[in-house]
This record gives C-alpha cells, sequence and structure tokens, in this order.
C-alpha cells in the first residue's frame, strides 16, 4: 500500500459503524470525520463504539453542499437503505422514496469543489440490475472515475456465513482495476463448487454472482428439504477453508444461552423450515434484521446437544402428537445464535459492543442492516493500494 497522510472519511448510511470497523481492519491511515444515520438505535450503537466521532443524525438530503464542502473528504463510505433492491421487497427501486437520499448524493457529488478521491458502496444482491446502479455508473463516468464492481459473500474470506453482497469500488484516477487481483483477494473454496462464487461485474452487462438454481428434484427428506439442498449443505460443510461455526461462539454456559432457546409454539410451527447448524459446521446462512423475532429466511439456528440425530428427532415426526413431537425437538436444544455471535460471523472485532439499554431484538435488527468487516476492509486495502 503506497504511503499517504490520513484520508479523510465521510461515512454515509453509518448504521453501528461496519464500515468505520473495516476501515480500522484495512490499516488504510484514515479519520471519519463524519457519520451520518438517522436510525436511533444504530446512532446509540455507533456513538458507544466511536464516541470521538462527529455523528450527525439527520437526513443525507437534508445537508447542504456549502456543509459537504467544509468536510473536505477524500473518501465515501456508503450502504444505501438496500429495501428498494431485495428480492423479497417490493423491488420500487428509484420510485421507492428510500432511494431519495441516495439520489441526492449522485445530484451532489459533481458540484463538491473537491470531490473524494475514493468511493465504496454496498448493497444487496439485485442492485447490480437497478435504475439506481444505472445512475451510479452514469454519474462515476461523467466525474472521471474508474471502478469495479463485484459480488462477494463472507465465505470467500473464510467466515461461515451466507450474505452474498454487491459492492462497488471507485477512484478518480486513469488506471483502472484489475479484475484478477480483486477475485485473488476472495479466493473461492475450491472444495466446493457449490458456495456463492465472487465475480467481478462487467460495467456495461452486469450479471448476478450465481444464477438461481432451479430444484428438479422434488423429492423430500425428514425435513422439508430436497435431495439437492442436503447434497450442496453436505458440500458446504466440507469446504476445509471455510472456519467452523463453533470458532465464532461465546463460551457455552447453559445458565446464559436458556434465554436463547426456540419456544415450544416456535418449534411446533416451524420446526421442518429451520435451517439447523452444529457447532462443526462450515455454513449458516443470512442473518437478516427480523431474527429472533420470525424464523423463515431470516437466520440459521444452533443445534446444541449433539448426542441427538437429527433425523431420530424428524423422521415420522408429523405423525407424532403435539406433546411427542416437543419432547423429540427439545431433546435438541436449538437455540438461537447471540448477538454476539452474529456479530463475530459478521466480522465485527471483540472491542465492539451494544450499549447496555438495548434489548435482544434491537441488537439483531441493526446488525441485520449491517454488512461484513471483513469482506469490506479487504475492498478498502484494494481500494487504496
Amino acid at each position: 500500500m503506497c504511503a499517504m497522510e490520513n484520508l479523510r472519511v465521510l461515512e454515509l448510511y453509518s448504521g453501528i459503524g461496519g464500515m468505520h470497523y473495516a476501515l480500522k481492519a484495512s490499516g488504510v491511515p484514515a479519520q471519519v470525520v463524519a457519520a451520518i444515520d438517522i436510525n436511533t438505535t444504530a446512532n446509540q450503537t455507533y456513538k458507544h463504539n466511536f464516541p470521538e466521532t462527529p455523528l450527525w443524525s439527520k437526513t443525507i438530503e437534508g445537508i447542504s453542499l456549502d456543509d459537504f464542502n467544509k468536510l473536505s473528504f477524500d473518501m465515501i463510505l456508503m450502504s444505501p437503505p438496500c429495501q428498494p433492491f431485495t428480492r423479497l421487497g417490493l423491488q420500487g427501486d428509484i420510485q421507492d422514496s428510500r432511494t431519495k437520499s441516495f439520489l441526492y448524493i449522485l445530484e451532489i457529488l459533481p458540484r463538491l469543489s473537491k470531490p473524494p478521491r475514493f468511493i465504496l458502496l454496498e448493497n444487496v444482491k439485485g442492485f447490480e440490475r437497478s435504475h439506481a446502479r444505472e445512475r451510479l455508473v452514469k454519474t462515476l463516468k461523467e466525474c472521471g472515475y474508474t471502478f469495479e464492481e463485484v459480488m462477494v459473500s463472507p465465505i470467500s474470506v473464510g467466515i461461515p456465513n451466507s450474505r452474498l453482497r454487491y459492492f462497488l469500488i471507485a477512484k478518480i484516477s486513469t488506471e483502472g482495476f484489475i479484475c484478477q487481483k480483486i477475485l485473488d483477494a476472495f479466493p473461492h473454496p475450491a472444495e466446493n463448487d457449490s458456495y456463492e462464487q465472487p465475480t467481478v461485474l462487467s460495467s456495461t452487462h452486469p450479471h448476478t454472482c450465481e444464477q438461481e438454481k432451479k430444484l428438479h428434484d422434488s423429492r423430500v427428506l425428514y425435513k422439508l428439504e430436497t435431495v439437492t439442498e442436503v447434497e450442496r449443505k453436505i458440500k458446504q460443510n466440507s469446504a476445509q477453508s471455510v472456519r467452523m461455526i463453533q470458532d465464532f461462539l461465546e463460551p457455552q454456559m447453559e445458565v446464559t444461552m436458556e434465554q436463547y432457546l426456540l419456544p415450544p409454539k416456535t418449534l411446533l410451527r416451524y420446526a421442518l423450515i429451520l435451517d439447523i447448524v452444529q457447532p462443526m459446521c462450515r455454513r449458516s446462512t443470512c442473518f437478516t434484521k427480523g431474527y429472533g423475532r420470525y424464523v423463515e429466511g431470516t437466520g440459521s439456528v444452533l443445534q446444541c446437544c449433539m448426542q441427538t440425530e437429527l433425523q431420530d428427532v424428524f423422521a415420522g415426526l408429523d405423525q407424532c402428537s403435539e406433546e411427542e413431537k416437543l419432547q423429540r425437538l427439545s431433546r435438541l436444544k436449538l437455540r438461537y445464535f447471540t448477538p454476539r455471535e452474529v456479530a463475530n460471523l459478521m466480522g465485527f472485532p471483540q472491542s465492539f459492543s451494544f450499549p447496555e439499554q438495548l434489548s435482544n431484538k434491537q441488537q439483531y435488527k441493526v446488525l441485520g442492516n449491517s454488512l461484513n468487516v471483513v469482506v469490506v476492509s479487504k475492498l478498502l486495502q484494494m481500494l487504496v493500494s
């Protein structure tokens, strides 16, 4: 990495400080001159961890061009609201009012007295096909930036969590990025071809990292999983380049973990669709802001009792009475990952913590809206090097 003076960094949509932690982890000499977000819970957490950083609790579109110019920043880090682009949402794109602030940034960028040298943006899979992305690319080209777009999941840096995200890194330079260097920084686990592979996207023909696979095998096993899904999980768990879940867990003390056990109602209603992982697994699904409140598609749950086999519990479960179902399922000791464990899987350092007054529900919510620190730190090194 070339020697340079401390970069002045503007952190937009700062959340709980994922970008700030990534900046620290990257080793890039920098100072966050302002962090901006309107989420009260996220701001409490940010201030708790970065008390010295100026934190602006205001809408981005409410900040004048003059105020932006006074900050005199060299880099913008941002993770705009993802709801307008997520596959589970309405996909309103630029018609969604939540993109208003992002469009304002694109309007301001060409008018800045000193355009930032570097930009890093993160968003969900789906953003690469959006009109918002088209506007972004058009603005960057007009402002003289070279840029690269990439889809990356934490599994490419050895973290057993699936969180495929779109990233764009841009710099004012005539020298472009070398695609192979980006791919080399995120090696695809060779043992497993079913993982979400890191992919550099074409600026003119964006495409998703991995096409949605249609499951042709409709046979169902003891849980509501097809043979294809089970085989995929087995392959994921065999990827030796990915660490085990147990490396990211808090010390096991039954007293403290009791509050995280899945309640009987949840076990009875959702048992067949739970994504269950064990400490020795090398995979987990993406944790969303609804984790701990909703079950389907919000994140994996952990099996704490290894003496009980999943097959023994689920075989013929649908023929059992509710009482017997509950007895069987309770033997697995299924629990939610704690907020600290979710933070670990998202690459947050041990120095990160939540204010004491925040509930688990609040902690899960802001974590679900955050990003993977390790992935972003590698991209920052690449951007500035």
